[in-house]
């Protein structure tokens, strides 16, 4: 028989959210203007989420994260993602996560979408 002190991690934010926008970030980054990583970082009050390169093709700084709103700096790679069931429709990961955020009473990211990067940032209001 085990011991039951066992580690038991936790997290204080839906993990189908950081899912849909870790997701997110990843599908939509920048292959070609740059090597850097997509980068999670996870702070005692937030956690953000950096995906190399801004907006691509249709999605500009102005519809950024509207429902339906998407294009695909690698077509191939998205499409494999849906393939292997990581991405069930294109356009909605953003309102899926809020949605998620929400109902755990949490905000909706707050997103700063520049040229060279987009940056989501999930914050813990709880006290």
């Amino acid at each position: 028989m085990r011991s039951a002190d066992r580690e038991v991690r936790k997290s204080g934010y839906p993990v189908p959210a950081l899912q849909q926008l870790i997701r997110n970030a990843i599908m939509h980054r920048s292959f070609e203007t740059t090597n850097v990583p997509t980068r999670i970082t996870w702070y005692q009050d937030r956690v953000e989420i950096q995906s190399p390169g801004g907006p691509f093709g249709q999605v500009t700084r102005e519809n950024f994260g509207r429902p339906g709103i998407t294009d695909y700096g690698n077509p191939n790679l998205a499409d494999a993602m849906k393939t292997l069931g990581y991405v069930q429709r294109s356009g909605v990961g953003i309102s899926t996560a809020n949605a998620l955020l929400a109902e755990a009473g949490l905000p909706v990211p707050e997103f700063h979408v520049e040229d060279s990067h987009v940056l989501a940032v999930v914050r813990d209001a709880r006290p």
